[in-house]
């Protein structure tokens, strides 16, 4: 026999016996189905214990298909959606690579004591309260205005102009008759009418003290500070009462501070406050709060409080700004959670909980006081709970918000209208077009979606001010019944040379 033919036997031998072998196996199997259902319906329970509801395209969501495969639009596999990925529950699972992809991070909630000085930022005004007014006392002329413009530093008693006041001539004429008289009681008379007609006091003192006749008037800065006006010129004839000149003192100045309306329970006047200048640095200047007022700004929701500051130096200057420290009753032993982890809707304050297992349930929660980028909790939850820090544009997923959204709305869920999800992923600009953004990208990992390299309409214009083409970027799309569409874009730092990120499509 040739060594051909021994071969073609042995082939065919071992053909049969596998045959048979797998024939065997089959029967066996069979028979323990039918011996044993139980078996078999646990083992067909475990293979749909999550049941297909239909399959589709993330790039075109609203094509449903009975099969999966590859998807008619898109060079791309078609994706399950499952039934246990709606319902009525508004607490969301998250697959654990996703999480950690999307940076999503916990804080725990803790107990302790809410910091009791709140930072703030102000500027220095002049102190409304400290303004001298120099008017005329009676009528006259104006002989000579002395070199001084608004904005003028002026020490106490620095010359402004020289009047001239023909009523005061005959009125001291009169007094020194009645003085070589010796009448005390006419004398006083005399000096009483003096005053009358406007003569300062120094003045009436000076002219006695000389006996010679005063025509003409200096007019002086009765107080240390800063020229705010000055009304007169050379030649003008002036009536009594007439503003000559305004003067705002510089021995104190107002320090006003805006602070955020959610922070300002626990401030009262009286109260210490520190307050640091970029035009002074290292030095700390201590105040106190004179008055919080009444009006607060609609813009900015912040409340102005006014802070008096001593300023014997007068080398605070109306204009600087102030970073301040205000000092508050401290909370002692309150639960605390980062500010950042609260989700305000306007109706309500809600926290993402981390439940285990990759599961989240949102959490209606009551605020106390803020500070120091920690919030009062003062119901909803418990110490050691985890929340969600950062990363809760998760709570936009179809998922989270159907139960949140049916509880705003007093709907049943089902017939509540969801927003999409929005789903990030990294790329660059190829160009910038009239219709959207030529991108190439990376995965969408929560849509299930490669990298590859697209068109994107945009749904604002202005979201791509600043952006050309070559920029890295993360975007934020949401896919909808009409397609896929960019609502976030921001700038990512550069590739280093001779390298790119992981998250870029691949050729």
């Amino acid at each position: 026999m040739s060594a051909r033919l021994v071969k073609s036997t042995l082939l065919a031998t071992l053909v049969l016996a596998i045959g048979a072998a797998g024939g065997y196996w089959f029967a066996q199997q069979s028979a323990s189905a039918v011996h044993n259902p139980a078996s078999a319906q646990a083992g067909a329970a475990a293979a749909d214990e999550r049941k297909v509801l239909y399959w589709y395209d993330p790039m075109l969501p609203q094509h449903k298909f009975d099969q999966p495969g590859k998807s008619p639009f898109m060079d791309m596999q078609l994706v399950p959606r499952y039934a246990d990925e709606g319902g009525d529950s508004a607490a969301v699972s998250i697959d654990a690579s996703i999480t950690q992809n999307l940076g999503m991070r916990l804080v725990p909630v803790t107990r302790g004591a809410l910091a009791n000085s709140l930072e703030a930022v102000g500027n220095l005004t002049f102190n409304s309260r400290d303004i001298a007014v120099v008017q005329a006392r009676t009528g006259g002329f104006v002989e000579r205005v002395y070199a001084r413009a608004p904005e003028d530093l002026l020490e106490a008693g620095a010359p402004l102009a020289d009047l001239l006041v023909p009523a005061w001539v005959s009125a001291q004429e009169d007094y020194l008759a009645l003085r070589d008289a010796g009448d005390s009681a006419l004398l006083a008379a005399a000096r009483q009418r003096l005053r009358l007609a406007g003569m300062p006091a120094a003045l009436v003192s000076q002219f006695e003290r000389s006996g010679k006749v005063q025509a003409l008037w200096t007019v002086t800065s009765p107080i240390a500070g800063v020229l705010q006006q000055l009304d007169v010129r050379e030649g003008m004839t002036l009536m009594a009462g007439d503003t000559l000149a305004t003067i705002n003192g510089l021995r104190s100045v107002w320090l006003d501070v805006a602070v955020p309306e959610a922070e300002a329970q626990g401030l009262d006047p009286g109260q210490v406050v520190e307050a640091r200048l970029p035009a002074f640095p290292g030095e700390v200047l201590q105040g106190s709060i004179d008055a919080i007022l009444p009006q607060a700004n609609l813009d900015s929701r912040t409340l102005r409080v006014r802070v008096v500051l001593d300023n014997p130096d007068g080398r605070l200057r109306p204009g600087l700004t102030a970073q301040v420290r205000l000092a508050r009753p401290a909370e002692a032993d309150v639960l605390l959670l980062p500010s950042e982890a609260v989700i305000r809707s306007g109706r309500r304050a809600l926290v993402m909980l981390a439940e285990g297992e990759g599961r989240f349930r949102p959490v209606e929660v009551r605020l106390g006081q803020e500070a120091a980028g920690n919030t009062q909790i003062l119901e909803g939850l418990e110490e050691g709970q985890q929340v969600v820090a950062s990363g809760q544009f998760l709570l936009d997923s179809e998922a989270s918000l159907r139960g949140i959204m049916a509880q705003e709305l007093g709907a049943p869920a089902a017939e509540v209208k969801l927003q999409p999800a929005l789903h990030e992923a990294e790329g660059q600009i190829d160009g910038i077009e009239a219709d959207g953004v030529m991108l190439t990208h990376g995965p969408f990992k929560t849509l299930g979606m490669p990298g590859m390299s697209m068109l994107f309409p945009v749904a604002d214009e202005a979201l791509l001010e600043g952006f050309k083409a070559g920029d890295r970027v993360r975007v934020g799309v949401r896919a909808d019944d009409d397609g896929m569409q960019i609502e976030r874009i921001e700038h990512l730092a550069p590739a280093p040379h001779g390298e790119h990120s992981d998250q870029e499509a691949q050729p």
